[in-house]
């Protein structure tokens, strides 16, 4: 989906918002009798996408023409998903396992780690390089191409592996899928019902324009460029990382010695001082893998600080709650949560009332390049340092803000926290006994080493700012992607 520049506030103001909260015009169509029969004779308005219509007969107008996507001329070769497993999971970092949930994220990670004694064909789950990757449950219709993290890596069965039959196909079709005319016929099936669950099979009946190889090449390039770019953020990410740990004289963090009060009994259990107790009762918080961590640091850093140092920021903020209030596109500001903020695009699909947010919108919600994004609840721990098109961009009010106090450490505060070692003494002041929750304390407590060699701790800095640069660079191409593709999708015969 296209993300266009976020209006400003007197843009919007400017609009006329009279009518904002007028209901929505009505939507209405004909439907044919063979459409209804073809739909299990069902009746009800909800059993027909009005929008997928709408984009149906949009495509076929184009100058193109159209072609079955998963058809003897169409661009798809292979696609499939896997049959359902029993898992086996297990603490220690043996196979990763992913998510689908994972593909749209810039620098995807495992969410479990599984056994090798699982009775599954673990090769068969892997996904390859350049594969074009889509949720078919849940949320359906996501999708990513394969880059060189998920390279050989193992999801589970409920994601669509899909590659393009010829050369230039797979971009292409990722393109197609990405605006908002695709999704539309994506998620509705061939009679217009609105489909809960995507199949292989639905690929056959699914249209798409069939522009000259010269316009699918222009497109896959776009796309390829893209990828290669995240590939290359990733690279100077991780070694950032590989800077830190070599500094802090980390090799891997189930190495470091921990010390239980009783090793004689299988139960872990620890003590902890009164003085170090910090009104805190609840024993994840004084778990002796922390111990172990700060103990370590204060070994080999020349200081541990917390966030709140003012040699590392400004402020951390928590904006307001608030009551929201929902518009359209025309009259509201596009705003994403926690669950969209590893994406290179953030997008929850929701937009505020400008006229019932504007303040709490300009003085708390509104990000700035360079800010760094953690989320508070639920899923605690994710973290971003937000790239250049994100400037100005509306982000929730349920995610914190950290404040670097300036270019100078904010990447190197974004590589701790999102580091193991920094996000595990991040998530130990998690509280909360049915959905997880931090505050702003407790960022600016958590902590942060100071390292011994400077330069070294410079060059982290300016790793991960540079990765971000590489991030807003695949995001210009995705871009330009999409927009060559709606220009085919909009030029008519």
């Amino acid at each position: 989906m296209v993300n266009k520049e976020i209006p400003t506030t007197k843009e919007i103001r400017n609009k006329n918002t009279k009518n904002i909260y007028l209901p929505d015009a009505i939507k209405f169509t004909s439907v044919s009798l063979a459409d209804v029969f073809n739909n299990k004779l069902r009746l009800e308005a909800n059993a027909f996408n009005l929008d997928a219509k709408v984009a149906k007969e949009k495509v076929l107008k184009n100058k193109y023409g159209v072609v079955k996507l998963w058809s003897e001329n169409g661009l798809v070769g292979e696609a499939y998903h896997r049959p359902r497993f029993k898992r086996i999971y297990v603490d220690q970092k043996e196979i990763p396992f992913f998510q689908p949930s994972s593909i749209t994220e810039v620098y995807p990670k495992p969410a479990r780690y599984i056994s090798s004694k699982t009775d599954t064909n673990l090769e068969d789950l892997k996904v390859k390089k350049g594969m074009l990757l889509m949720t078919v449950s849940g949320t359906i219709g996501k999708v990513a191409i394969a880059g060189k993290k998920l390279d050989n890596q193992i999801f589970s069965h409920d994601l669509l592996r899909l590659v393009g039959k010829n050369k230039y196909d797979t971009g292409y079709i990722y393109s197609y899928f990405l605006t908002q005319t695709g999704q539309s016929i994506l998620q509705s099936n061939n009679y217009g019902a609105v489909i809960k669950h995507v199949e292989p099979e639905h690929l056959k009946d699914l249209i798409i324009p069939n522009a000259p190889e010269k316009i699918k090449k222009e497109i896959h390039d776009f796309v390829t460029q893209s990828y290669n770019y995240r590939d290359q953020s990733n690279d100077l990410i991780d070694r950032a990382e590989q800077i830190l740990y070599s500094e802090l004289k980390i090799k891997d963090l189930d190495l470091l010695k921990i010390e239980y009060f009783d090793d004689s009994i299988e139960v872990r259990n620890y003590t902890t001082k009164l003085s170090n107790l910090k009104l805190r009762l609840d024993g994840s918080f004084h778990v002796p893998k922390s111990k172990a961590i700060l103990k370590h640091l204060d070994k080999h850093a020349k200081e541990v600080v917390g966030i709140k140092d003012d040699r590392m920021s400004d402020k951390v903020i928590h904006p307001n709650r608030f009551k929201r209030v929902y518009s359209n596109a025309e009259n509201g500001v596009p705003f994403f949560g926690g669950a969209n903020l590893l994406n290179l695009v953030p997008s929850s699909g929701k937009y505020l009332a400008l006229s019932q947010h504007e303040k709490i919108i300009n003085n708390d919600l509104r990000i700035k390049e360079n800010t760094i994004i953690v989320t508070r609840s639920g899923t605690i721990g994710k973290v971003v340092l937000c790239p250049k098109h994100w400037d100005n961009w509306i982000a929730s009010d349920d995610l914190l803000r950290v404040y670097p106090k300036s270019k100078k450490v904010a990447g190197y505060i974004q590589c701790w926290l999102n580091s193991e070692i920094g996000n595990s003494l991040l998530k130990r002041n998690v509280y909360g006994s049915v959905v997880d929750h931090i505050e702003v304390k407790h960022i600016e407590e958590t902590e942060i080493p100071i390292l011994k060699n400077q330069e070294m701790q410079q060059e982290i800095n300016d790793l991960v700012l540079e990765s971000n640069k590489f991030r807003y660079k695949a995001f210009l191409k995705e871009q330009n992607a999409i927009n060559r593709m709606e220009e085919i999708i909009n030029e008519t015969k």
